[in-house]
């Protein structure tokens, strides 16, 4: 065949192709989402994500119309589950719901498998979550001064649980910590529910952890409450004193929880899912959990979400270098 007429009915066949691949891809964004949808939580069953899934899911149901399945892949801080999605086909099938340890892996986990800001694209921030500092019915303290004080009268000060290395209850202990001046020996879970679990149980003295999980207990008799962590005092627990009211200055730490999915997911189909979880978060029952438990609702758009963790991550690797925080 001449070569001048291949390349002429060459170029028609590619762009045949390229039309074909535009239409089927077209197809498969217009028609999402046309099967069940899994919410991976790669932390503990019991957590805040695991929680917050499982409230959402039956919504997100009915908006979606199809079923969602949570699958928890916990394990090293969170850093299983999210490689798991962040390896998955990006098509809106597998969506990553994350606690703050999102931002603070990539400085507690030197070699992750994957690149948390390339690999995965940010769709929304749900929710942001009161931290608390509970301890068991057991321990003689009842606030943070006579905590304190208890802790002077052990060799070892005081033990805490937490959701593991980097989570936002080790970082905010370790900063109560430093602040109060007091012993503390970090015990790390897998997870909120197990460390919240072991404070009830008496295994360790205190844990801090996001209201979604500690205010039911609380209000169940099981936990008692010695400080909120952040600017105010939250809805969810009024009697409770921030740490500030307490007598330490400008501490404010919260917790939040957020979505991704994985790096090449189209644009439309990110907005489909953040719209559905906009949506579920105004349905008046959520509303309603929310309020009980004294989370507040963000709602933010995917680039707001973007700005914010790379703002988060930023803020605790400087809190990290700043109080010589050693993370296991």
């Amino acid at each position: 065949m001449n070569p001048i007429f291949k390349k002429v009915i060459g170029v028609p066949l590619i762009l045949i192709c390229a039309i074909g691949l535009a239409n089927a891809q077209n197809k498969e964004v217009s028609s999402y989402p046309n099967k069940p949808i899994r919410i991976i939580n790669p932390l503990a069953v019991g957590g805040a994500v695991d929680t917050m899934a499982r409230m959402l899911a039956p919504t997100l149901q009915e908006i979606l119309g199809q079923t969602i399945v949570i699958e928890s892949k916990p394990g090293a801080g969170g850093t299983i589950g999210a490689n798991f999605v962040a390896k998955s086909a990006p098509d809106g099938y597998t969506i990553l719901m994350v606690y703050d340890t999102f931002a603070v892996n990539p400085h507690v986990y030197k070699n992750l498998p994957f690149d948390s800001f390339k690999d995965l694209a940010p769709v929304t921030e749900l929710v942001k979550i009161p931290l608390v500092v509970v301890a068991g019915n057991k321990l003689p303290a009842n606030n943070l001064r006579e905590l304190t004080e208890l802790s002077k009268t052990r060799p070892n000060g005081i033990n805490f649980s937490s959701g593991g290395a980097g989570s936002s209850g080790q970082l905010a202990a370790e900063l109560l910590k430093a602040n109060l001046g007091i012993g503390m020996t970090h015990v790390p879970y897998k997870g909120g529910g197990p460390a919240l679990t072991a404070t009830i149980g008496g295994e360790t003295d205190i844990t801090i952890l996001g209201a979604v999980i500690t205010v039911p207990q609380i209000k169940g008799g099981n936990l008692k409450a010695l400080a909120v962590l952040g600017k105010k005092r939250t809805p969810a627990l009024p009697q409770v004193p921030t740490a500030n009211e307490q007598g330490l200055t400008n501490f404010d730490v919260s917790s939040w929880v957020g979505v991704l999915v994985p790096a090449g997911t189209p644009a439309p189909i990110i907005d489909k899912i953040n719209n559905a979880f906009a949506q579920a978060l105004k349905n008046p029952a959520v509303q309603a959990r929310m309020a009980e438990q004294g989370n507040e609702v963000v709602a933010s758009s995917p680039a707001q979400f973007g700005v914010f963790l790379n703002q988060e991550s930023a803020k605790w690797a400087k809190v990290i270098k700043d109080n010589n925080i050693q993370l296991e």
